[in-house]
C-alpha cells in the first residue's frame, strides 16, 4: 500500500493514550513546521496555536473538556484559537511579512492589500468568527496528517467548554477563542479502538465525477 494511504489509514481517534510515553522535540517541531505551512485564506492566519505540556494546565482543562482522559494522558495538548474579531492590523501585519520575506517594496502590494480589505474588513463580528474557525480547521488537518507521517497518534476533540478554555487560557485578553483541541501522543495498549476497521463512506458513495 502508498505510504500516504497505509499511514491515513493507520491513524484513528485515538481514545486512551499511554501517559508514560512522550513525543519526541524533533518530532514535534516537525509537526509544527508543517502546519505552519498549512494553507490559509489569503495567508492571513488569523489563529494561534497553544502547545500545552504542563500537567497543571492539562489538569485545570480535563473537567470542562468532558473529563475526557486524553486531555491528561496525551504528551502534548493543543489547542486551537481563532482570532474573535480582527481589523487592518491583520492585514496590514501579513501584507509587511510579504514585503520583508520576499523583498517587496510594500506600495506595490498596495492593491492586493486593498482587495484583501474589501472582502473582509466589512464582514459582520459573526462572519469575522465564522471564517477564522474555518482557517483554524485547514491547520488541523495539516497537523493530523504531519502527525501520522511520524506514527504519532492523535485525538481531535470538539468535546470541550471553549468559554471555560478562553478562562483558563486568559485567551478572551488576546481576542482568541478555543475552537478545537487535539491530543498527541501514543496509543495504549488498552484501547480497544485502535483493532476496529476503519469506517468512511465508498467512493462510490463520495464522490462525483462531472
Amino acid at each position: 500500500m502508498n505510504s500516504v494511504l497505509k499511514n491515513r489509514t493507520w491513524r484513528y481517534a485515538t481514545k486512551k493514550f499511554d501517559a508514560s510515553q512522550r513525543v519526541s522535540e524533533d518530532d514535534m517541531d516537525l509537526i509544527l513546521e508543517a502546519t505552519r505551512l498549512s494553507a490559509s485564506s489569503y495567508g492571513l492566519q488569523p489563529y494561534h496555536i497553544f502547545v500545552i505540556t504542563d500537567p497543571g494546565v492539562k489538569a485545570k482543562l480535563r473537567p470542562v473538556s468532558w473529563n475526557q482522559s486524553q486531555i491528561t494522558d496525551a504528551s502534548h495538548l493543543i489547542v486551537f484559537a481563532n482570532v474573535t474579531d480582527f481589523g487592518e492590523e491583520l492585514l496590514d501585519g501579513y501584507m509587511q511579512n510579504v514585503s520583508d520575506t520576499r523583498n517587496i517594496p510594500e506600495d506595490q502590494l498596495k492593491g492586493y492589500s486593498e482587495f484583501m480589505k474589501s472582502k473582509l474588513l466589512n464582514l459582520s463580528l459573526e462572519d469575522k468568527n465564522l471564517w477564522a474557525i474555518k482557517q483554524v480547521y485547514l491547520a488541523l488537518g495539516n497537523m493530523l496528517q504531519a502527525a501520522a507521517e511520524l506514527q504519532v497518534d492523535s485525538c481531535p476533540i470538539e468535546g470541550f467548554d471553549s468559554k471555560a478554555y478562553n478562562k483558563i487560557l486568559d485567551l478572551d485578553e488576546q481576542d482568541l477563542n478555543a475552537s478545537v483541541v487535539l491530543a498527541l501522543g501514543y496509543r495504549s495498549e488498552e484501547d480497544e479502538t485502535q483493532h476496529l476497521a476503519k469506517v468512511r463512506k465508498s467512493k462510490e458513495e463520495l464522490f462525483t465525477y462531472l
